[in-house]
């Protein structure tokens, strides 16, 4: 593995708990990060911890003016961007099964997870094409590849994000921008209590389901694992799943 010490990574969800772990680690690698997030109070919190080697700008990944206006937001100092982490994503009001569940709640899951994925994604890579450099990484999850009842419209959100990922690495196959794909299994991000729009023991009920969860810091590990690796080698996917032991 090789360090990439000075890179400007644009992290989107970074003031989530996943946000934050891949922040932190990115920060111990040596890299530079902007942190986008439509939380703003959360984003404050989180760049105030950083220092000099973050940038915050608020930002819904669902608001296609703004993402549009993201490139020219980066102050010089943060550009060029050397890799783009898609990170930003919810399943509020999901676990319920499709019938019975909010048809607005499915269509703002598609929105953020989806088409808010790729708005960014064409915002930032128009830049890398043209330096013939860069790295996408998109968070997506098992969902993408597993059939889970009572999640629809997350699972569709992650399978399109699997299938555009698989596109776009097809595409970009003759330039050297590599395209990384990582499915989480149950990580304990705080996904879960906005997917009960913050009752925590709606959350607590959930994981007290299962055996073991993933942490974080595991995916955030994945990450930098991913993009400290040579020039010539690509990550493609990968997909993390906890130890089922008691």
């Amino acid at each position: 593995m090789t360090e990439q010490p000075g890179q400007t990574v644009v992290l989107t969800g970074a003031a989530g708990g996943m946000g934050r772990a891949i922040t932190k680690a990115l920060l111990d690698s040596g890299r530079r990060v902007v942190l986008v997030d439509r939380d703003a109070k959360a984003l404050q919190e989180l760049a105030a911890t950083a220092g000099d080697a973050v940038f915050p700008i608020q930002l819904d990944v669902g608001d296609a003016k703004a993402v549009d206006r993201l490139p020219e937001s980066l102050p010089a100092h943060f550009k060029p961007v050397d890799v783009l982490i898609n990170n930003a994503g919810h399943d509020i009001g999901g676990r319920t099964r499709f019938d019975s569940g909010s048809a607005d709640d499915w269509s703002n899951i598609i929105q953020t997870n989806l088409i808010g994925l790729m708005r960014v994604t064409r915002a930032i890579l128009p830049d890398m094409v043209k330096r013939n450099a860069g790295h996408i990484v998109n968070i997506s999850s098992i969902n993408a590849v597993r059939i889970i009842p009572d999640m629809a419209a997350y699972s569709t959100s992650k399978a399109g994000v699997h299938m555009f990922t698989e596109t776009l690495r097809g595409e970009l196959a003759d330039t050297a921008i590599r395209v990384t794909e990582l499915q989480p299994g149950l990580t304990r991000t705080n996904i879960i209590l906005t997917r009960y729009r913050g009752d925590k023991q709606k959350e607590k009920d959930y994981f007290d389901q299962f055996r073991m969860a993933l942490e974080p810091a595991d995916i955030a590990r994945s990450i930098v694992f991913a993009l400290d690796q040579p020039a010539h080698v690509q990550i493609a996917e990968m997909m993390i799943l906890p130890v089922n032991r008691y």
